[in-house]
């Protein structure tokens, strides 16, 4: 059976273009990892890994997956041809022009931004963490598409599964630091009554695609709220466990 994935009406109504937000669920992991984890570093059997990423790959019918080695940069590569097998470039967004190419990011809180222009035939996907976010990665993306011909009127930018603010508890100092490095982060610090500081990462990186004069939707729910449909490091981390990574994709056809 084909693992389920979750959709943007937006980016489905584009002709040419399939993506997909996958979870946890469809996949043969087992155990902390259980089940349709992807990430080859996290301790998991690297044979299952690849099945679950070969699973991906067969529900949307490509034979090509492009990921990286994700440093919570702001560094974008961009595709113009197939890359080669095994790769994985340094950065935490691709872009391509390049039909039959499925490009994917790990997630397991951080929010992933999905990116089409169904007229130039140009795509993206991008990691955005804390740290990429405030520097910048969602604007670096749609400039390396434009670079490709992409025009920033029609890009669609879709945000994926990821945490919500009222789960990201960041605390005072953090959120000094983020204030300082980008002081538009500022409007998405919030402390409840009684605790501490949290960020909304996915209003920041909404804000900060509509900012830049982009179109999004939202695909998913929050990662840290519902465990058992997604991987949430910060949930595992908070239960004494071990968490798996989740991938997004998206590709031209």
């Amino acid at each position: 059976m084909k693992p389920p994935f979750e959709t943007s009406p937006a980016l489905t109504g584009l002709a040419g273009i399939r993506h997909g937000f996958f979870g946890r669920l469809g996949g043969s992991s087992t155990g902390e990892f259980a089940s349709l984890n992807v990430s080859e570093s996290g301790g998991d059997d690297r044979a299952i890994v690849a099945g679950n990423r070969a699973a991906i790959l067969e529900a949307l019918g490509f034979d090509r997956l492009a990921t990286l080695t994700q440093t919570h940069s702001n560094r974008v590569v961009t595709l113009t041809s197939l890359p080669v097998d095994g790769e994985r470039p340094d950065a935490d967004a691709l872009v391509t022009n390049q039909p039959g190419l499925l490009l994917g990011i790990l997630t397991a809180d951080c929010t992933p931004i999905a990116f089409a222009d169904g007229e130039a035939g140009v795509v993206g996907i991008a990691h955005a963490g804390w740290k990429g976010a405030v520097h910048g990665i969602a604007e670096n993306t749609i400039a390396a598409m434009e670079a490709l011909g992409a025009r920033r009127e029609r890009i669609v930018a879709v945000i994926g599964p990821t945490i919500s603010g009222a789960n990201y508890e960041v605390g005072p100092q953090f959120a000094a630091d983020l204030v300082a490095i980008n002081p538009d982060a500022a409007a998405h610090i919030a402390t409840p009554p009684g605790g501490k500081e949290h960020f909304d990462l996915p209003g920041f990186v909404r804000a900060r695609l509509e900012a830049a004069g982009i179109a999004v939707e939202q695909a998913g729910s929050c990662t840290y709220a519902s465990p058992e449909r997604y991987f949430s490091h910060r949930y595992a981390t908070h239960q004494g466990t071990k968490a798996g990574r989740q991938l997004s994709v998206i590709g031209l056809f």
